[in-house]
């Protein structure tokens, strides 16, 4: 029996060992006017008689609850469920007191002996009154109990589900970046190779290094910031392969911002976006600086817009607040002024 305590909701046991013989006592003192110093007596035939019939219907209704549950699981079967263990639980409760209580007397177990016609009248009004309020009492703490532990089941089934998709949105929006860097790169490798086979070398070990590292992340939802600023090094010199003079870096992170969270390859993506944009030249060289301010990621470039921008990728910008609106509260805030573009990301805590 005990092995369905999955349709119960909760393990039920010492709330049957204490509830059934304390119910036992209580409705022949309450409803039946029981008394130890008074007629009529409260003796140990009347508790055990009450004993007997209220173990029998709790048990009874415990097993049609546990069948009703089991011939309707369905959520849309629950105004059902309840009409047809309702029916189930009249019945079954109003026949075993009566019958128990007429075997009880027939075997005087249960009643005294000498009990007169219209006391027994009486009894029989009071203790079908009493047993139908005491078992919808303890249906009501059940199907409370029950209820309870079914939104909570839901509610953790759906938050499951959540954390499930947002994986499956952060895996689609990080899968976008690699296409979007690969090309930029193998372009720039495709110009070196001819004039310095030597650096190209470099060139395709250092790719590598950050291909490496894109590849590591791509199931994280975020990195040390420490971790994000070691492979700029590694990334800066792609760039400047690219650009030479013409593109100038500074970074400025203080130490103990350094084991922070950042969403990884957001670096990347804020530099490719810069150099997109702007015009990287002898005549006017793009500088692009990288520090930390009140909590958040800052990096800053001047602003020398290109006459015709390049086709957008669709990546840029909206990838990186896409990732921080599903993995933070704080906003992904973006500023222009007359000659400077900014760009704050949060720092998430570990």
């Amino acid at each position: 029996m005990w092995k369905t305590n999955a349709k119960i909701g909760f393990d039920d046991r010492l709330l049957i060992l204490i509830m059934v013989p304390v119910s036992a006592f209580i409705i022949p003192y309450i409803f039946f006017g029981r008394r130890f110093d008074e007629v009529p007596y409260f003796t140990w035939s009347v508790y055990r008689g009450s004993l007997i019939i209220t173990s029998a219907i709790w048990l009874g209704n415990r097993f049609i609850l546990i069948w009703s549950r089991t011939r309707f699981p369905h959520f849309e079967e629950t105004k059902k469920r309840i009409i047809v263990q309702s029916g189930w639980m009249l019945v079954f409760t109003l026949a075993t007191d009566n019958l128990l209580a007429y075997f009880l007397d027939v075997c005087n177990l249960g009643h005294d002996k000498n009990m007169t016609a219209a006391y027994a009248y009486t009894l029989f009004l009071n203790s079908n009154f009493a047993t139908l309020l005491c078992t919808l009492t303890v249906v009501a703490i059940y199907e409370s109990i029950y209820f309870k532990n079914e939104l909570k089941k839901s509610v953790e089934e759906k938050e499951l589900l959540k954390q499930e998709s947002l994986k499956a949105q952060l895996s689609a929006l990080k899968t976008q970046v690699n296409p979007h860097f690969l090309f930029n790169n193998l372009n720039t490798l495709s110009a070196v190779i001819p004039d310095n086979p030597g650096k190209a070398v470099d060139f395709v070990q250092r790719l590598s290094t950050v291909y490496r590292h894109i590849l590591e992340v791509r199931d994280d939802s975020c990195i040390p910031l420490k971790e994000e600023l070691d492979v700029m090094k590694a990334y800066a010199f792609l760039l400047q392969t690219r650009f030479g003079d013409n593109l100038h870096i500074q970074i400025d992170i203080p130490s103990d911002k350094l084991q922070r969270k950042i969403v990884p390859l957001s670096l990347q993506i804020l530099m490719e976006n810069a150099i997109k944009h702007n015009i990287v030249s002898s005549e006017k060289p793009l500088q692009v600086h990288i520090s930390c301010e009140d909590g958040k990621l800052v990096v800053s470039n001047n602003i020398q817009r290109k006459n015709q921008l390049t086709e957008s990728t669709g990546i840029g910008l909206d990838n990186i607040r896409n990732r921080y609106r599903l993995l933070s509260t704080l906003p992904v805030e973006v500023t222009e002024s007359a000659n400077r573009f900014t760009v704050s990301i949060p720092l998430i805590e570990n």
